[in-house]
C-alpha cells in the first residue's frame, strides 16, 4: 500500500475536514487509518459507518453509509475513494466544509525521462521552425539516391 497523507483540520467555529490525496497512486484510495484521522473519529466508529455485509462482499450503495471500493476477496483491506469520504463527512456526519485536495507526487525515473523526452521535442520543433525553407515534399527526399543507406 502506497502511504498517503491525510490531513484534519477541527477549527472552533465550525468543523473542517480537509481530505489530501497523492495524485500519482493508481485509483488515489485511502485506507481506514487516513479515514479515521481526516473525520477524526475513532476506529471502531469508522468500521461503524462502513457499509459492510458479512455475507455479501460488495453490498449494493447506501447513501447513509461510508461506501468502500470493489473488493474481490474478503481479506482484501476496506479502501475508500476520497470523493466517497467527502460525500459521507458532509451529507451524512454533517461536517459543514469538506475540501478533497490532490497533492503532487515526487518526479519519478518515468516522469524524468517524459520530460526528457518533452524537452527534445521543443527542441526539434523550434528547429523545424527556424529553418528557412520548411520541407515541402518528403516523396521527393526520399527517392533521393545520394544518401547513405541505414
Amino acid at each position: 500500500m502506497i502511504p498517503r497523507s491525510i490531513d484534519s483540520v477541527v477549527s472552533q467555529v465550525h468543523q473542517s475536514t480537509e481530505i489530501a490525496v497523492d495524485a500519482a497512486t493508481a485509483e488515489a484510495l485511502v485506507g481506514i487509518d487516513e479515514v479515521q484521522k481526516s473525520l477524526n473519529r475513532s476506529r471502531a466508529s469508522v468500521y461503524r459507518y462502513t457499509n459492510t455485509d458479512p455475507r455479501n462482499l460488495n453490498p449494493p450503495f447506501n447513501p447513509r453509509k461510508l461506501n468502500p471500493e470493489y473488493r474481490s476477496d474478503q481479506k482484501d483491506a476496506l479502501l475508500f475513494h476520497p470523493n466517497e469520504v467527502a460525500r459521507f463527512a458532509k451529507d451524512v456526519l454533517r461536517i459543514k466544509e469538506v475540501t478533497v485536495e490532490v497533492l503532487n507526487s515526487p518526479s519519478t525515473a518515468t516522469q524524468q525521462m517524459l520530460g526528457a523526452i518533452l524537452d527534445e521535442l521543443r527542441v526539434i520543433r523550434s528547429h523545424l521552425e527556424g529553418m528557412e525553407q520548411p520541407p515541402a515534399d518528403l516523396t521527393a527526399r526520399r527517392d533521393r539516391q545520394d544518401r547513405p543507406a541505414a
